[in-house]
């Protein structure tokens, strides 16, 4: 019998790619093929982007248009988020200078119009009638900075308050300032001769547009009567003012102060020592309950002093605190009537978090949230890695959304049953002839599969990879750590719905899609990377083959104690729900030094598998789950090795490697290798030789 090494079958590989084509037609036909002109040149393409998904990072601003229902959110980075009914979904920014924070926006209510205020104090009216939405008009405010936008519904009348105090006045249509001004010093008491703060407040009375409610800083609240161009109420409460929500009857107005307090007109309430209170809102339906829901206010020893909490009062009837994931940005109560004179009759509230976007629903009991259909939870855990697919097999889709969306029902609980309210717009799906997938990897091993075929993002399916692993008994992981449950690469083969998934730690799983539950055992490979002693060596004399970040060998009983803390897959039968179900896990003899996988590919018409990292190569059998082929990285390359090894003495190596590992992290030598590491495997293709 011949024998044969891997080495050998590597040469024949080689040589097998750089045969001579025969002579004949297929000569002539490269020539043929080698004849043809290239006409498209780089200069011919351009990249344009044309999707935007996902939470906008950093939000500021939020505003609703209660008649055509459409919410609008804007960030720090001067980008603004357009929501109305699934599929309307708008992404515009920002321009020049104005390239910065979005700090206010203001509807002009059902006239498909609104204004926003950036941090470089300018003005911009926004026309989303048109298919991309853009900015008409633009006003820049030189030596006062704006605090605060009103524009009351019917008129054409913006007014903006200024961190110096005072009011001004433009006219929407123009874009231009009036010459009417009410400075600070004429709306506070003569008397008081301080300055009262920035505009923190600007409202009309619900009965009379006439009266122009003016919020100072300080606590100074001054009721302008516009005609008359005097100040007809004042009032001076003790604490900072946060906000004021005006009573439909016009008669009184709540005010929020930052000691935590509410007050009513001109009653102040004292309460214990709480958080600020930053806004409230004070809301009535046609049965005659008086809603007041403001944000913050708890005993500061319960709270942050970001108010994380939204509590809503119904008048003479309950209290309910309701407890946010992340802090709480700004809130607008959704009204059916849009006049704040008439009984505004409130069914939701949009609460604007720091990283999310809730609607609670005031209609049902408990308030409870409603189901959001946009991709805000894309970075629900913090996303490692990312693949697309296009022109997928017609049935992909509807199978993933299928299996994900009875598992979605099963677990379902907790949200409201009323429809999603924010249901404005106009959308036409963009007609696309093949499919569209994209996978998320995210950092605590889950993988979000996503239909963005028509234009949107929507979540088809969630697989875990941690229930795979049994729950480590100790596990800390410290901040700069990651955890080693991170997907850090992913391939799917469409056709035999196969996925490979490969984890932070270096372990590498195969799964199969199947629709039904299943129940069996999950093949474990340890499958170590070994350089293999040849008697004939073809490498260059003076490179020296130095693994400086190889690991040691250690016997059983250590490797044992190692594994324990670290992952570890779960042993004899396991119950595999719908959809992806693991079939094998290659764990590698490392898996505590976390060597990541640095390219992973799977080919079903071989049934082959194949992944590698710095250290070497591995091609498994996914058929028959065993290991074909496993090879280190100077086997690889041999002679043809590209990165230059300079020789170096074991014994010195050695010393100098303890002390280097004593003093810096393992993953500074990823992040910044020698000139002896091992060159990183960074593509895979399995194709036919």
């Amino acid at each position: 019998m011949k024998k044969f090494t891997f080495k050998g079958v590597l040469d024949g590989f080689r040589s097998s790619v750089n045969q001579q084509t025969p002579a004949g037609g297929g000569a002539a036909k490269i020539c043929v093929e080698q004849e043809i002109q290239e006409t498209l040149r780089s200069e011919h393409f351009q990249l344009k982007k044309t999707f935007r998904h996902g939470f906008p990072y950093s939000p500021t601003a939020l505003a609703f248009d209660p008649v055509q229902r459409i919410l609008a959110v804007g960030d720090k980075f001067g980008s603004m988020r357009l929501l109305g009914k699934f599929g309307v979904d708008a992404h515009v920014k920002h321009e020049g200078e104005s390239a910065c924070a979005v700090n206010l926006i203001e509807f002009l209510v059902n006239e498909g119009c609104l204004v926003t205020a950036t941090a470089d104090d300018t003005l911009h009216l926004w026309n989303f009638h048109t298919k991309i939405p853009k900015v008409v008009q633009s006003l820049k405010f030189q030596r006062e900075r704006i605090s605060r936008l009103h524009l009351p519904i019917g008129t054409k009348w913006l007014y903006i308050g200024t961190e110096k105090g005072n009011t001004h006045i433009a006219h929407v249509d123009s874009f231009t300032l009036s010459g009417y001004v009410i400075n600070w010093n004429k709306a506070i008491d003569p008397i008081r001769k301080t300055h009262p703060g920035a505009v923190v407040h600007l409202s009309d009375n619900p009965l009379d547009a006439n009266k122009l409610l003016i919020g100072f800083e300080s606590g100074q609240l001054v009721l302008w009567d516009m005609r008359g161009k005097c100040a007809e109420f004042r009032w001076l409460s003790q604490e900072p003012l946060s906000s004021c929500s005006w009573h439909h009857e016009g008669k009184h107005f709540i005010t929020s102060h930052t000691d935590g307090s509410l007050s009513k007109t001109n009653k102040e309430g004292k309460t214990e020592s709480c958080n600020s209170i930053q806004k409230v809102e004070v809301k009535t339906n046609r049965i005659g309950d008086q809603f007041t829901i403001f944000s913050g206010g708890l005993p500061t020893e319960k709270c942050s002093p970001k108010s994380h909490c939204i509590t809503v009062m119904v008048q003479g009837k309950s209290t309910t605190v309701l407890e946010m994931e992340h802090s709480v940005v700004d809130f607008v109560t959704m009204c059916e009537s849009p006049y704040g004179s008439d009984l505004q009759e409130p069914y939701a509230v949009a609460v604007l978090l720091q990283n999310d976007l809730v609607l609670i629903d005031l209609l049902t009991p408990g308030y409870p949230t409603f189901e959001s259909p946009y991709s805000m939870d894309l970075h629900e855990s913090q996303i490692t890695c990312c693949t697309y697919l296009a022109d997928c097999p017609s049935d992909l889709v509807p199978a993933f959304y299928s299996v994900g969306r009875s598992a979605a029902t099963n677990r379902r609980s907790g949200y409201s049953e009323r429809e999603w309210p924010i249901n404005g717009g106009e959308w036409q799906p963009t007609s696309c002839s093949y499919s569209e997938i994209i996978l998320t990897g995210h950092q605590d091993g889950s993988i979000k599969f996503w239909d963005s075929s028509a234009g949107t993002l929507q979540v088809l399916y969630k697989l875990k990879t941690s229930k795979i692993f049994e729950k480590p008994r100790v596990r800390s992981l410290d901040s700069g750590e990651e955890d080693p449950l991170a997907i850090s690469m992913m391939s799917l083969c469409a056709e035999s719905r196969k996925l490979c998934v490969a984890c932070n730690c270096g372990y590498v799983v195969l799964f199969k899609f199947r629709r039904a539950e299943s129940t069996g055992d999950i093949v474990v490979l340890d499958i170590p990377f070994t350089m293999e002693t040849f008697t004939e060596f073809e490498g260059s004399p003076e490179c020296e083959f130095i693994p400086k970040s190889l690991p040691k060998t250690v016997d059983s009983t250590e490797s044992d104690k190692k594994n324990c803390s670290l992952l570890k897959v779960k042993t004899g039968p396991q119950r595999k729900p719908p959809g992806f179900q693991a079939q094998l896990v290659c764990v590698p003899s490392w898996a505590c030094g976390s060597v990541q996988i640095t390219a992973l590919t799977i080919n079903s018409n071989y049934g082959l598998m194949a992944y590698g990292n710095e250290y070497g190569l591995t091609i498994v059998d996914i058929v028959k789950k065993t290991c074909v082929l496993n090879l280190c990285t100077q086997e690889i390359y041999g002679a043809q090795d590209p990165y230059s090894r300079t020789p170096r003495s074991p014994k010195r190596l050695e010393n100098s490697q303890s002390k280097d590992d004593s003093l810096r992290s393992p993953s500074i030598d990823q992040v910044r290798p020698s000139h002896h590491h091992f060159c990183s495997i960074s593509r895979l293709s399995i194709n036919q030789i």
